[in-house]
């Protein structure tokens, strides 16, 4: 059989050759697509720049120095791929091979683009002299210079304004504490940067200005940034009711370029290969392949039996492909499905294959919650979700991998070690340390255990285990609970955390409650002078009035109460006083808050407690001494926070007491301060890395630092810098005898000073507690200085000539203060200080011969490596730096306790018990390595956990691609997917370009879903990516990547949809095509569109902070200083959720001026990049990433009361999120009210005919001025184009409003159903605060009165009013579906609305928080597939018993499915609804029912016309207006 088919193949084939009848060879008509930015092509230069900055300031500013020596004449000359190659050259001296292959990838889909823009709108806003005039510009203390010779002598000069400085920003190492600060614009590469970067970099090394680069682009490419890594979909619209538009499209000639895809074999034939053996015959052969392709590709509906197993018949046409084919095959098969699904009919399915899935998918469900046609990415056992990844979010994720892998392949670690460590997770260890609460300065209120008002409560711990009802708090008299506040008791922030501690107690909950009063310790103060410590007195005297008393605290505390109770706000010294002396009238006031005060005690012990627990901010809650997060400490949120930590207190309680390591006879309190993560003292320098950075320790180098000089080391990499540095080192310990010692510490400081001294100190104290721990100090010079001074020369000599500890006992002796003072007056010599072991002879002979330079050297590394001002203090901890200490910072022995307990905890321990199972370490002492690794492996982002992906099987079902390099580490990804799933058609390409990137072994598990009931995939789809930048043959850099679909069936109507990350706004803005509805069977040569990055968009969560709840109608805006209010938004209630249009740059977020900023202020925020001490809110955009800001507000004085949506509230409207543009001039708010403001959404060129026309027949009949409001999502460019002519033909007002669907809220995947969505989800954030009332009007209606009347329409309190559905029409009474069923039931009598036309009392429905409660019931609702049929219209008819809907009258909405010819008479408005019964086209039907929807028609067509006519040189001027003005 399969040989008569092949001879009739074979046969049709050599007819085809051999006829040359074929009438011309039929174009391909492809359809393609790109997607641009707004911002002009950046330098890829600058880029890899910025890519560097996030490898390391170290590695950018070496970097910086390679680019500064080379010829920038001769660099400039070259072509773009000369220029790429010269970049990368650089840059792999400081990367290693396969980072290299991530930076190119991150070229590709230009990742730093945006930060290049960021800092080009900064160089806008600060309105510098043009590159013309000044090639490069230094801002010093606010003036701008151009020559290089005046930046020295304004440096010496300082003074001026500090220029606001951004996180981003890049500082030259050693500079940060310069008193001035110079920005230097300049683009790298360009011949002035090299100048004035070596005078800046020499005041920097010296410490005398703080040194920032920003880029400053010279000359702007005409091109703009062609992006990548979205996805376009073209999905097959149903035909059911026809939408197409009917006019003619004039095609442009476009030339068509070659299929450039790989190619699936065709009815068995592979026409590459034929082409490539037959040349001569390219004509011939594609017109076989278009003959076999069309009828391969027919549309026509497959049967059931025939869908059932095509995701099993995909798996098994993949499986049988040679192996180096099979992904490409996924990825063809994914994205072609709908043209190949009858193809895979034919397919017979391999038994041993179908089971081995069926096995591996009991698997994946059971071990990681993976179900059968579910989609995973795991990439080395880390679980990525994507649906919310992006390539951006997936580059930083292969990037900090590779960091790690390859960092310790460098150290020679491989195979299952270099697996074991790569799996190790920081976030194991205990998370939350405490600080031990047996402390003196605490005042406790009372005592669980001896109280008499808990003595009925049962004392035996065994009570826990008892079964209570889930959230009851047991009573048991025991202390299980300690909650403690420090606080300063004037505050009013304290207040309500006081009164809150008092309610618990009132309530006999069973919390131990303890206060520390933190006041202010200047002993000079006295009561009288300072309220906080007038507090303290009075609570002191008390507490002693009732001493001997068990609740004497407790009388002294509710004192603090009543005074709260009085008073608002603050608490003033007037406050207390005068409370004081109307409750204690015989006592002299002088003797409690006078200069001889007994009651003024507990200040001192307050303030170690304070400094020991590490708090910076008060008032500060701790729960068994672990600090309970700052962010919960408020009225709101204090309680459901104190009642989780209980829950999870009781949890432990109860394990221990189950296995008995709790009992009655211990001491609850000792108990629990003997846990590991009590600690004697916390540090939030230890516990955060939010402060640290680490330093490389991966280079390679065998010299020891006395064998190179000075400028030879301070010329090398960071890393080779560091090599040097640690092979040099002798460390200081306890013991000489070999010891694991597996925490390293680096004290930076310049010894020669009291504070390094200090450091050092309790450093080397700590040796004596700890065997595990080894020190070595690094000189940090203070540039005033000529040489060393003693004491950093005694240190040298001893730590690198003493035994360890000899050396350890000797510096323990003479860098205590005293001691040092004495041999710093010369009353003490080295020789008073000898101990055992110590030959002091020869000590002073190596002090008097040792030399400068090692000091010189040391102090370079500091500050190229470490990036530390000179005379700078840190530590550092096996390669992290804890951040630079300021100067009057402690960090003492208890801290450094700590820093053990922690990294061993987190890491040590498995570092270490790893490394010791190794038979030989490749590379140095055990101690070094341990080292090392802990250096890299602290780099990583702490993750969820890691799963080792072990299937059943993996022999029929499992794609194999192994590493490109056996030799070298490499990833491990596993994609789990169904091949005719949406996931595969994004995975698919995906895995394809980290093929290239990375050197990894990748499996893809096909998750084949057993049987289908419908077709798995309606869509074609391309996922827009590459794994390099692309070049022309004449070295230019290519236009840029793009989505091609070709041989795609031509019957079908097909509509475009781009697929970009969350946070990106896309819009068409370049298309003659109906992009919804695409038939190419209608088109001579293709379709083509352009898109545009509109936006990025900001996203907030804002909340009151007093009382948590979302400030529902707060408007933000957001602008530069130029222009501060560019665009706005208001604040749902739904999370508190607002979204801002953005792009790359720094702008000011506000509260917008009027009621939002009468009312609030902004009381914090998190995710911003505001500099330290601004008033102003700062939001850097610099990258394609999302960007979450979160705000508190908080009322101001007196104003606590208002509301802002309340009557009273006439805030302008000002700009609105996405205007773009309004012709008449904006009207005044007595012109409000008078003005009709419509709505309505339209998606493709039909639906835009009849927009223009419902527009039309709106003014014909409405004498009151009217207003446009068009979503912006969904317009064409053509329509965006004429609406400026037809508004000033037709004379009206327009706005184009844009909102992009929220990621929180369930997403809609098919076009209509989005479009239903905004049309009823969005009502109260898409228009301003002053528009009162807005009418939806449906594009495809037409209206014969005046609108003013509906806009008058009284709706009796209700926020929207609806027109129900007819009744009249009797012949469709069984297509009323609300009649019947679930909709009968619910609606109870109620009459079921059509959603065509509607309108929205704006006000009421923002004050009864309707769209609030309109999401939350479609989020609930939409998660059933089968719910919402009909969205926008099922939704508020659903919501009508929480959302009243008013019944606006029958004839304001004529429809003739629905209503009968007789009330056609009457009708206001015809509404073009679809027939269940004809399935009429809506064009005929329009002009068959509405009589002068033809004369409509004519008539915009002839206005049309005359715009096309002048269009071209139209287009042009505000093409070239909108593309070289880039604003929000």
């Amino acid at each position: 059989m399969r040989g008569a088919a092949f001879r009739a193949i074979v046969a049709l084939f050599t007819l085809i050759l051999l006829i040359g009848e074929v009438k011309g060879q039929a174009k391909s008509k492809p359809i393609t697509t790109h997607l641009t930015a707004k911002w002009p092509d950046s330098p890829l230069l600058l880029e890899t720049s910025e890519y560097m900055a996030e490898e390391s300031l170290a590695t950018f500013w070496g970097f910086v120095e390679a680019i500064a020596e080379m010829d920038a004449n001769a660099y400039r000359k070259k072509t773009d791929k000369e220029k790429f190659e010269d970049t990368l050259t650089t840059a792999s001296h400081f990367l290693l091979p396969s980072q290299l292959r991530i930076l190119k990838f991150a070229l590709s889909v230009r990742a730093f683009s945006p930060k290049i823009e960021m800092f080009r709108q900064i160089v806008i806003d600060r309105s510098l002299p043009t590159p013309e005039e000044c090639g490069a510009v230094v801002d010093v203390g606010g003036q701008l210079v151009c020559d290089v010779a005046k930046v020295k002598k304004l440096v010496e000069e300082g003074g001026g304004d500090k220029p606001v400085v951004y996180e981003v920003d890049h500082h030259f190492p050693g500079g940060e504490n310069a008193k001035v600060v110079a920005v230097l614009y300049a683009e790298l590469g360009s011949p002035e940067f090299p100048a004035f970067h070596q005078v800046l970099k020499e005041l920097a090394i010296a410490g005398r200005v703080d040194y920032i680069l920003r880029h400053r682009v010279q000359s702007h490419s005409p091109r703009r940034v062609r992006l990548s890594g979205y996805g376009v979909e073209l999905a097959i619209k149903s035909t059911e009711y026809k939408a197409q538009d009917d006019t003619k499209v004039q095609e442009e000639g476009r030339e068509v370029v070659e299929d450039e895809e790989g190619e699936v074999e065709v009815e068995g034939f592979l026409f590459n290969k034929l082409e490539s053996l037959h040349p001569e015959k390219k004509e011939d052969l594609n017109q076989l392949r278009k003959h076999l392709i069309e009828s391969q590709h027919e549309m026509a509906p497959m049967k059931v039996w025939q869908l059932q197993h095509l995701s099993l018949q995909a798996a098994q046409r993949i499986m049988s492909a040679p192996p180096d084919q099979q992904l490409s095959i996924l990825v063809q098969t994914a994205q072609n499905f709908p043209a190949l699904a009858r193809s895979l009919v034919r397919i017979k399915v391999d038994d041993k294959m179908k089971r081995e899935i069926l096995k591996n998918q009991n698997t994946l469900s059971q071990q990681m919650d993976v179900n059968p046609s579910d989609a995973a990415l795991f990439i080395n056992g880390l679980l990525l979700d994507m649906e919310y990844t992006t390539i951006f979010t997936l580059l930083d994720h292969i990037r900090s991998e590779d960091r790690v892998i390859g960092g310790l392949h460098k150290l020679g670690l491989e195979g299952e070690a270099l697996k074991t460590l790569l799996a190790l997770d920081a976030s194991d260890g205990p998370q939350e340390y405490g600080i031990d609460i047996r402390d003196s300065a605490i005042m406790w209120m009372n005592n669980i255990e001896t109280d008499k008002a808990y003595r009925k409560w049962p004392s035996s711990t065994g009570e826990l285990l008892r079964p209570t009802y889930p959230g009851m708090l047991r009573s048991i008299r025991k202390n299980f609970h300690n909650l403690v506040i420090v606080a300063d008791p004037s505050k009013a922030s304290t207040a309500e955390l006081i009164r809150l501690l008092e309610s618990f107690m009132n309530h006999n909950a069973p919390f131990r409650i303890g206060l520390v009063i933190a006041v202010d310790s200047d002993e000079s103060l006295r009561g009288f002078d300072d309220p906080g410590l007038a507090m303290l007195c009075a609570f002191n005297f008390i507490s002693e009035n009732f001493a001997g008393r068990e609740d004497a605290n407790l009388k002294a505390l509710q004192f603090l109460i009543d005074i709260y109770a009085s008073s608002h706000g603050d608490i003033t010294v007037t406050d207390v006083t005068n409370f004081f002396a109307n409750k204690y009238p015989s006592t002299d006031l002088e003797d409690v808050f006078g200069e001889d005060s007994d009651y003024d005690v507990g200040r001192m012990l307050a303030q170690e407690f304070v400094e020991k627990a590490g708090i910076t901010t008060l008032p500060q809650v701790l729960m068994n001494g672990v600090p309970l997060p700052e962010k919960h400490l408020n009225a709101d949120e204090f309680e459901e926070v104190v009642l989780m930590e209980v829950m999870r207190t009781t949890q432990m309680l109860q394990k221990a007491v189950y296995r008995g390591e709790l009992g009655d006879k211990h001491d609850v309190t000792d108990w629990l301060m003997a846990l590991p993560n009590i600690m004697p003292r916390l540090n939030d320098r230890i516990l955060s890395t939010k402060s640290s950075s680490y330093v490389d320790m991966t280079g390679e180098s065998n010299l020891r630092i006395s064998a190179i000089t000075v400028e030879d080391f301070s010329a090398l990499k960071a890393t080779e810098m560091t090599s040097i540095m640690t092979n040099s080192f002798h460390y200081l310990s306890t013991k000489t005898e070999p010891a694991i010692r597996p925490l390293t510490v680096w004290i930076v400081a310049d010894l020669d000073t009291e504070e390094g001294r200090g450091l050092l100190l309790e450093a080397v104290k700590y040796l004596r507690e700890s065997n595990s721990v080894r020190v070595y100090a690094v000189h940090n010079l203070n540039t005033t200085k000529i040489t060393p001074g003693m004491f950093s020369r005694a240190v040298e000599v001893a730590q690198n000539t003493l035994a360890p500890a000899v050396a350890r006992q000797f510096l323990a002796k003479v860098l205590v203060k005293e001691n040092a003072r004495k041999i710093l007056d010369g009353s003490k010599k080295w020789s008073d200080f000898g101990i055992t072991g110590l030959d002091m002879d020869a000590f002073l002979s190596r002090l008097s011969a040792l030399k400068d330079d090692v000091f010189n050297k040391h102090s370079a590394y500091a500050r190229k490596v470490l990036s530390l001002s000179p005379g700078g203090r840190a530590v550092l901890a096996n390669g992290r730096m804890l951040g630079t200490l300021r100067p009057s910072e402690k960090f003492v022995q208890e801290d450094f306790g700590l820093l053990e307990k922690y990294f061993q905890s987190s890491l040590g321990e498995k570092i270490t018990e790893v490394l010791e199972a190794e038979d030989s370490l490749p590379k140095g002492n055990i101690n070094d390595m341990i080292m090392k690794v802990a250096a890299i492996l602290q780099t990583k982002p702490q993750s969820k956990g890691r799963t080792n992906i072990n299937l059943r099987a993996e022999q029929y079902s499992v794609v194999k691609i192994p590493a490109r390099d056996p030799k070298m580490p490499a990833f491990d990804i596993v994609a789990v997917c169904d091949p005719v799933s949406n996931a595969a058609q994004k995975l698919g390409p995906i895995l394809l370009v980290l093929q290239e990137v990375v050197n990894a072994n990748i499996r893809v598990v096909l998750n084949a879903r057993e049987k289908h009931s419908e077709m798995p995939l309606k869509s074609f789809y391309r996922f827009v990516l590459e794994p390099e930048p692309l070049f022309t043959e004449g070295g230019e850099l290519a236009p840029g990547p793009h989505a091609r679909f070709t041989s795609i069936p031509e019957s079908p109507i097909l509509t475009q949809n781009y697929h970009p990350p969350e946070n990106w706004l896309v819009e068409v803005v370049e298309s003659i095509h109906d992009l919804d509805n695409i038939k190419l069977e209608s088109v001579e040569s293709g379709v083509h569109s352009e898109f545009e990055l509109e936006n990025l968009l900001l996203e907030g969560h804002c909340f009151e902070q007093s009382s948590g709840n979302p400030p529902r109608g707060l408007q933000f805006t957001l602008g530069n200083n130029k222009q501060p209010v560019m665009v706005d938004t208001i604040v749902m209630a739904n999370l508190g959720y607002f979204q801002l249009k953005a792009n790359p740059g720094a702008w000011l977020l506000k509260l917008r001026h009027g009621r939002s900023a009468d009312i609030y202020s902004i009381a914090s925020h998190e995710g911003t990049d505001t500099p330290a001490g601004s008033e102003d809110v700062q939001v850097v955009m610099g990258s394609f990433k999302s960007h979450v800001v979160k705000v508190r507000v908080a009322k101001k004085p007196g104003k606590q009361h208002m509301q802002l949506l309340s009557d009273e509230n006439d805030e302008g409207g000002g700009l609105w999120n996405s205007i773009t543009s309004t012709f008449t001039s904006g009207s005044s708010s007595d012109d409000q009210d008078e003005t009709v403001n419509i709505f309505s959404v339209a998606s493709g060129h039909l639906y835009e005919r009849f927009l223009r026309i419902m527009m039309v027949s709106v003014l014909r009949h409405t004498k009151a001025p009217v207003k446009f409001w068009f979503l912006k999502n969904f317009l064409s460019p053509n329509f965006k184009d004429a609406l400026p002519l037809l508004a000033k033909e037709y004379g009206f007002e327009y706005e184009l409003v844009q909102y992009k669907w929220p990621r929180w809220l369930h997403q809609q995947s098919e076009k209509q159903r989005i479009i239903w969505g905004y049309k009823i989800l969005f009502l109260d954030v898409l228009f301003p605060l002053d528009i009162k009332k807005i009418i939806f009007v449906d594009a495809d209606q037409v209206v014969r009165a005046d609108i003013k009347d509906l806009n008058n329409e009284d709706l009796d309190g209700a926020p929207y009013g609806f027109v129900p559905f007819c009744d009249s029409r009797k012949e469709i009474e069984g297509f009323r579906f609300w009649k019947q069923g679930y909709w009968h039931n619910h609606l109870a009598g109620r009459k079921y609305h059509i959603s065509a036309l509607f309108v929205v009392d704006l006000k009421r429905f923002r004050q009864i928080a309707a769209g609030d409660r309109l999401r939350g019931q479609y989020q609930g609702l939409s998660q059933d597939p089968n719910s919402l049929s009909n969205l926008d219209q099922d939704l508020p008819n659903n919501m009508i018993h929480q959302v009243r809907i008013k019944s606006l009258p029958q004839d304001w909405l004529w429809c003739e499915s629905w209503c009968d010819d007789e009330s056609k008479k009457t009708a206001k408005i015809i509404d073009l609804c679809n027939n269940p019964m004809t399935k009429e086209a809506k064009l005929v039907a329009a002009q068959r029912i509405i009589s002068e929807w033809t004369e409509y028609d004519a008539g915009i067509k002839n206005v049309m016309q005359g715009f096309k006519e002048g269009k071209a040189s139209l287009t042009q001027d505000s093409t070239s207006q909108r593309r070289s003005h880039i604003e929000l």
